[in-house]
């Protein structure tokens, strides 16, 4: 995981949820800690890790993604024992 990586996990775990977690920085943090990422129908996104998954919608037409995206990650972070 490198430093960029690392301030966006930090940025997941923030309390209160932030609203401004751009899309490809969560990507590539959890791409980086070796999800596999499968894209479905329209912008339905599916992250899988061992025997975990995570359903999330990435968001259009802006790059943030919505603050119960972040906590879907963040416990999908959690459940599979990532943290910062």
């Amino acid at each position: 995981m490198n430093a960029k990586q690392k301030k966006t996990l930090s940025m997941i775990f923030e309390k209160p949820t932030r609203s401004d977690i751009h899309w490809q920085e969560s990507v590539s943090l959890l791409l980086g800690i070796g999800a596999i990422m499968k894209e479905g129908k329209g912008s339905r996104v599916r992250f899988k890790y061992r025997d975990y998954s995570l359903h999330v919608h990435a968001p259009h037409p802006g790059k943030v993604i919505a603050k119960g995206a972040v906590e879907a990650i963040r416990e999908f972070l959690t459940d599979i024992g990532v943290a910062p």
